[in-house]
């Protein structure tokens, strides 16, 4: 099929959304499908370029308002008879309503995967997304042949797609990339970590929704372990301020945004993974199911989306969250037990296996594909 997929931002710009549609692309392609990514040129990119067997078009960005990419070219980048099936990935939003407006016009079948609910922590921010999700978000959902969301729980408890009957594919994780036999001591030496020092990692972007303010404060509770709070975003100057405030600055480690080609080692470095996410723009953290492809035991906040993939006391533990001291009572616990960790770690990997492979999620994707190209 001729598949084009939709992303609001996509590398060089890291998050989850973007690793994702990066890992399907590459599957897609190397299963031979003529596979297009049509994203942002957020930062004067090329426009055009091949990348892991599919190709990357860049359309212009006229700014970016709200962390949302304003791209109208996108509707001239989906001609009538083009691609086969569309498949966008929202939020940030709009992206994927230029899309649904031209498919509605060219008849080519739309796919919306639903990543998470939008939520801006300000009272405009709130009108805002209310806004968008009563007038835009609603009608790309209209247009959709076909929603994708994640997880059950989200599923669930989102008003925004309750009455659409979403379908449930996870996000998948590259198991081969991410793997137990990474060597993670040159990441170590890296940040002049000790052999025998424990380490506790965080792996993201940097901004208000994922909690690490939290996880911060933690670290007070837990003297005897290293902290890696890796990524770069608009909140880094406030943690490090609170890090300094809660006097852990010196067990705080900030290596600031990391290479696509080391991410695997920081995750080998690490004896615990942590995700204290506290909004509902966390739905699913692929970052943990990264870590639990390096057979890494997670400590993950207990919210919708985010526990789905880490049962309780098997892969990992669910925390509290905006709770430090929860955070770090799950945190202390593991550390005081090997044992529990390399069971933990042992059964994620098994889990990864199991359910979150990059192929059996192209598998159930190319079933929705053939589902809504056979409907037209």
């Amino acid at each position: 099929m001729r598949i084009a997929l939709v992303a609001p931002w996509f590398y060089p710009h890291i998050g989850g959304v973007e690793s994702h549609v990066r890992s399907l692309a590459t599957e897609l392609a190397r299963r031979g499908h003529d596979v297009t990514v049509l994203t942002s040129n957020y930062a004067r990119l090329p426009e055009r370029e091949t990348l892991d067997g599919f190709r990357v078009e860049r359309v212009r960005c006229l700014g970016v308002v709200l962390r949302t990419p304003i791209t109208p070219a996108l509707r001239k980048a989906i001609p009538r008879g083009k691609f086969d099936v569309v498949h966008a990935h929202s939020p940030p939003p709009l992206a994927a309503y230029y899309a649904s407006v031209t498919c509605e016009k060219t008849r080519t079948p739309f796919v919306t995967t639903y990543h998470c609910d939008y939520e801006l922590p300000t009272v405009l921010g709130r009108f805002l997304a209310g806004m968008y999700a009563r007038t835009y978000g609603q009608a790309t959902m209209d247009r959709a042949t076909k929603v994708i969301v994640s997880t059950q729980t989200y599923a669930a408890t989102s008003r925004a797609i309750w009455r659409y009957n979403p379908v449930v594919i996870p996000n998948a994780v590259d198991h081969h990339r991410f793997r137990p036999d990474v060597d993670g001591s040159r990441i170590r030496a890296r940040l002049h970590l000790l052999s025998d020092d424990r380490v506790i990692l965080f792996v993201g972007r940097v901004v208000p929704h994922k909690g690490i303010e939290h996880l911060a404060e933690a670290a007070k509770h837990v003297p005897d372990a290293m902290f890696v709070i890796a990524g770069d975003g608009p909140f880094l100057p406030t943690v490090k301020r609170l890090a300094a405030t809660f006097g852990v600055e010196d067990r705080v480690l900030f290596p600031g945004k990391i290479p696509y080609r080391d991410l695997p080692a920081y995750y080998a470095a690490c004896d615990v993974f942590v995700l204290p996410s506290v909004s509902r723009l966390e739905a699913f953290g692929i970052v943990a199911l990264e870590a639990m492809a390096t057979a890494k035991p997670v400590v993950v906040t207990d919210i919708p989306g985010v526990r789905e993939s880490v049962e309780d006391g098997v892969e990992g533990l669910l925390a509290d969250p905006v709770h430090p001291e929860d955070l770090a009572a799950k945190i202390r616990w593991l550390l005081d037990d090997a044992e529990l960790r390399a069971t933990m770690g042992r059964k994620a990997r098994e889990k990864v296996e199991a359910q979150y492979t990059i192929a059996s999620i192209t598998d159930a994707v190319e079933q929705v594909y053939r589902t809504v190209v056979g409907a037209e």
